[in-house]
This record gives C-alpha cells, sequence and structure tokens, in this order.
C-alpha cells in the first residue's frame, strides 16, 4: 500500500518511533509536536496497532466540510445568464 504523508507527519513518525525505541519520552514529544502528552500517548498506540498507516490523517481524499454542493454551483448567476440570455452553455469551472 502506498503512502502520503505530509511533512508533519513524516516527522511524527520519527517521533513516535523514537519512543517505541526508549530515546524520547512522551513528553518531551508532545513537546516537539505541540500536542498534550495524551495525545502523543494515543499515537503510540495507534502506531504500534497499525503501523505508519496508524498516523496518516484519516481525513485525507475526504472533501471538506464546508464544501458546497454540486447542484448548488451549477445555479451561480453567470452560469445562468449566459445560458437563458445567450444560448452560451459554459460549465461553472470554465466560467471561474
Amino acid at each position: 500500500m502506498l503512502l502520503t504523508m505530509t511533512d508533519s507527519e513524516l516527522l511524527r513518525i520519527k517521533l513516535i518511533q523514537d519512543i517505541c525505541d526508549k530515546r524520547l519520552t512522551g513528553v518531551e514529544a508532545a513537546r516537539l509536536l505541540k500536542l498534550s502528552p495524551r495525545q502523543v500517548y494515543r499515537l503510540v498506540k495507534r502506531f504500534i496497532e497499525l503501523g505508519a498507516a496508524g498516523l496518516v490523517s484519516l481525513k485525507c481524499g475526504q472533501p471538506g466540510n464546508h464544501r458546497h454542493d454540486d447542484k448548488l454551483k451549477l445555479q451561480t448567476l453567470a452560469h445562468e445568464k449566459l445560458s437563458e440570455d445567450h444560448n452560451i452553455h459554459a460549465s461553472v469551472e470554465t466560467l471561474r
């Protein structure tokens, strides 16, 4: 399986691996990651259970919470006016 990770997720893996190898404490890693020690220990648990794939964000690849519905995008004023008044049918992305 191919994992796509950000730089912060790669740093997180390195620090979690250091905790597992007892080269770093959870409190020190929490300070470096700007997380609470409790969150770091939850990450360590997920890393032990699932490996590096457990540290990848679960929101990756999902649409954003504030995204508008596609039907609403089709109802933009420019698209509507070009279609009605000038009989020009262009996609909303083209008009953007």
